[in-house]
């Protein structure tokens, strides 16, 4: 491939949604796809539990598509639920083609259960799907002569028609800049699409089962550029992370659940997920699940409360659950013979940038595809092993919609270079460390699981506090990746926090004690610049 800083298509990125779109397109354009650190250090390959798709006999599109509506509570699109869930067999095909070695039980794919499912539809590698799906494409990827995989850049801003040496007014997108974490200095990378699967902004929070990039940057940079955003209020916690004085973002899979795991208050010794859902119990969806271990916490002034899936015997724990019995092992915790202590934490971003069934964004050559993304897939909550699912269907929609309108996409003008001429290094590093610890803090605090007006409040003054700090920061000294991740996670918090203030209602995952009612109509939280 020629220069990779002006390929035909860039891709900021580099998990299941980025690398299935480069494999997608490469038979017809050059790929450029950049990561933030490491290739494989994206979510992607931090997912345990699997992927959803209708293969189970007796099981139907409709049935899947129902039970993500219902998990969603109301505020999903139905055009986008039916085509990522008829979909999801061709996924998994491909991904099979691919190499993943999916666990079998005879001649069929073994199936395992997850909350909000109303049947076994969960396609999984043990406990380590996500790390075997990036292997595969990461793989695949690395032999196609057409991608070229760069890490370790740091996106900064969406390079668009503002950066163009004579401005055309347009309002395209041109490409990204970004900081080489090697020599510290800011590159141009443009192309005639751009597309972003830069992942969620879990980060956000104190405590997050996200890697430690997670900080909303495709978000906050679309917002910038001037793309709407949606649902931002809509932040997932999964119920089940490991309470650990060590290690704060280690995730116990939804399928210990599904295959019997038992929630237990460690102070009564009793089970008590049928104070909160009678029918679902422990399979209640993760907005029901985590609420109902919170109010355990705050009842009973616990820490954590138990995880329990001893009782189904050594051998199937260890068989089912290989990954999570290792690590916990090695940390002194035995699930063969004892339980887990678990609390919630933050997994999964479900507003985004807004995006339509192609993948395209409101900005002329810009796409988007996976957690970055408000596609209407998950609503107010996403359903279990959704998200991956996502990820690949929304990559190659992408892909598709780029090779079908190449010939109208307009070729790159003359871009400026990033301008460092005005800049230099800071001494003042603890600026950031301050900041950054501070707005995880207050956003667990006061725009975590339970929310009232006056919390979101308090969180927007100190967000706006920072901000000016960050902006002035960010104004005079040289940016670095830090400094980078949090002007982002600034800017994700505020559109997390002004669309919590804009619902007034309860409703899936923003559950506030100030508007405890659903209101009879559903309306997506949509922010415009």
């Amino acid at each position: 491939m020629t220069d990779p800083h002006s390929p035909d298509v860039l891709i900021i990125g580099s998990g299941a949604a980025g690398l299935t779109a480069a494999l997608n397109l490469a038979d017809h354009h050059r790929v450029t796809v950049l990561a933030k650190g490491g290739l494989n250090e994206g979510s992607t390959a931090w997912a345990q539990g699997g992927i959803a798709a209708v293969l189970e006999p007796g099981d139907t599109f409709e049935a899947h598509v129902e039970d993500t509506m219902i998990a969603g509570a109301g505020l999903n699109d139905r055009a986008t639920v039916e085509m990522v869930v008829g979909n999801a067999p061709a996924a998994i095909a491909r991904l099979q083609q691919l190499g993943v070695p999916f666990n079998e039980e005879g001649d069929a794919l073994h199936l395992t259960r997850e909350g909000g499912h109303s049947h076994r539809r969960i396609v999984h590698v043990n406990d380590a799907t996500g790390w075997a799906v990036q292997e595969a494409l990461q793989r695949a990827c690395e032999a196609h002569s057409n991608i070229t995989l760069v890490p370790d850049r740091v996106a900064i801003d969406l390079a668009t028609s503002r950066h163009e040496e004579r401005y055309s007014g347009a309002g395209n997108v041109w490409g990204v800049y970004a900081v080489n974490r090697a020599s510290g200095r800011v590159e141009l990378y443009t192309a005639r699409a751009t597309v972003l699967a830069t992942g969620g902004a879990g980060r956000t929070y104190l405590f997050s089962t996200a890697p430690r990039g997670a900080t909303g940057d495709g978000i906050a940079m679309a917002w910038r550029a001037g793309a709407r955003v949606s649902n931002m209020e809509m932040m997932q916690f999964h119920p089940t992370c490991l309470y650990h004085l060590e290690v704060k973002n280690f995730l116990i899979t939804e399928a210990v659940r599904g295959e019997g795991g038992r929630l237990v208050n460690p102070t009564t010794g009793k089970r008590f997920m049928a104070y909160y859902d009678a029918e679902r119990m422990e399979l209640a969806p993760r907005d029901v699940v985590a609420r109902a271990i919170d109010a355990e916490i705050k009842r009973y002034g616990l820490d954590y409360v138990h995880l329990d899936i001893s009782h189904m015997g050594a051998e199937f724990v260890r068989h089912h659950f290989p990954t999570i019995h290792d690590k916990l092992l090695g940390l002194g915790i035995d699930m063969t013979a004892g339980p887990i202590p678990v609390v919630p934490a933050q997994h999964y971003t479900c507003g985004g940038v807004v995006v339509d069934l192609d993948g395209r964004t409101d900005l002329p050559n810009l796409y988007a595809a996976g957690e970055c993304t408000e596609s209407g897939l998950h609503g107010a909550n996403r359903l279990a092993s959704n998200s991956l699912l996502e990820c690949f269907v929304f990559g190659e929609a992408v892909a598709r919609d780029i090779v079908r309108r190449w010939d109208t996409l307009p070729a790159v003008p003359p871009v400026r270079a990033w301008d460092e001429s005005r800049v230099t290094d800071s001494d003042e590093e603890v600026v950031i460390k301050q900041n950054w610890t501070e707005i995880r803090r207050f956003m667990w605090n006061y725009v975590g699981i339970v929310r009232t007006t006056k919390r979101l409040e308090r969180a927007r003054r100190r967000i706006q506090l920072l901000t000016d700090e960050v902006n002035e920061h960010y104004g005079h000294f040289r940016v670095t990746p830090d400094l980078i991740e949090l002007r982002n996670l600034l800017q994700t918090a505020d559109l997390i926090v002004r669309s919590a203030l804009h619902r007034h209602e309860s409703r899936g995952l923003h559950y506030t004690l100030d508007y405890p009612e659903r209101l009879d109509a559903a309306a997506d939280t949509v922010l415009v610049p």
